[in-house]
């Protein structure tokens, strides 16, 4: 772990292939210079039995790598299986538990626990009250501006920040599946073919613009968000702990030149450029960050 701050990977959002799945994380845990990792399914629950036969195998890699594991709940809990599969996690928690779920919280409650960036926390009174049942961390949202993040990181007492600084930002999760539907399928006999997006499907405007990213149950942007130039604000107001989102790209490159920019071995220009050809096609944006559409990209300082 660097004092610069902690790298923390975000569960992968999207449905890949259960060996492709697990060779991610044995990489990320052999060559990713990352701290914490998060596991688990947080879209989708039909796409749990995917990835269960590999999961404590890529967990005990990861740990033998050195790295700290979350487990990530559910993002959205309606059916009785659901609330039977969270049960059993939070039942069977070595690991911290990362709420997506207000439901969650029931049974975390009093022991110690993170709350992920699908949680509503946009002030530092609610993070009061998160960290009063029991949390350790917060991911913010991603769509809060840095003034609020400030606030939040100075006032928010006995618990540690998160920012998610790389990534498709998860705007909403439905009972629903669009993606389903926009290929002829409903949500019950979906055919798992979100599976056929490793990067999310792209939503376009009537006039052709692109718009949205779907992903199973899940609408995200279309713009991937990112922080590099405003890390020394974040620093300076206490937030030590910054949040990379898998996209379909190099990863392990991702975390490479994240640590980098931390450890002040490059600039933010250079980061920004290297990232872009790691993950080409895809515009960043960071205009949440300034109170403006989440869409936009703003340079700092303009």
């Amino acid at each position: 772990m660097s004092g610069n701050g902690q790298l923390v990977l975000g569960p992968i959002p999207y449905l890949w292939e259960p060996s492709v799945w697990r060779d991610f994380y044995f990489r990320i845990a052999d060559e990713a210079p990352v701290d914490t990792v998060v596991v688990g399914e947080v879209v989708c629950s039909k796409r749990l039995h995917f990835h269960a036969p590999h999961e404590e195998v890529v967990v005990n890699r990861l740990k033998d790598a050195g790295k700290s594991v979350r487990r990530a709940g559910l993002g959205l809990t309606t059916l009785k299986r659901e609330r039977q599969h969270q049960a059993k996690l939070l039942e069977n928690a070595v690991d911290p538990i990362e709420a997506a779920d207000i439901s969650t919280l029931l049974g975390v409650s009093g022991r110690p626990h993170i709350i992920g960036p699908m949680m509503n926390t946009y002030s530092a009174a609610t993070a009061g009250v998160y960290a009063a049942r029991g949390a350790k961390l917060i991911c913010l949202p991603p769509e809060l501006p840095l003034a609020s993040i400030e606030e939040i990181a100075r006032h928010a007492a006995d618990v540690e920040i998160e920012v998610l600084v790389f990534g498709r930002t998860p705007l909403a999760i439905s009972a629903r599946c669009a993606h389903a539907r926009a290929k002829g399928h409903t949500k019950d006999d979906c055919r798992f073919v979100c599976g056929e997006d490793p990067d999310g499907m792209p939503v376009r405007t009537l006039d052709g613009q692109d718009f949205l990213t779907l992903n199973g149950v899940q609408t995200m942007s279309h713009t991937c968000h990112l922080v590099t130039s405003e890390l020394p604000r974040l620093r300076q107001a206490g937030v030590l702990h910054f949040r990379l989102s898998p996209q379909n790209c190099d990863m392990v490159g991702v975390t490479r030149i994240f640590r980098s920019l931390l450890d002040g071995e490059t600039t933010s220009a250079e980061a920004k450029s290297q990232l872009e050809a790691v993950y080409p096609n895809v515009p960043f944006s960071n205009g949440f960050l300034y109170g403006r559409e989440g869409a936009k990209w703003i340079n700092a300082g303009a």
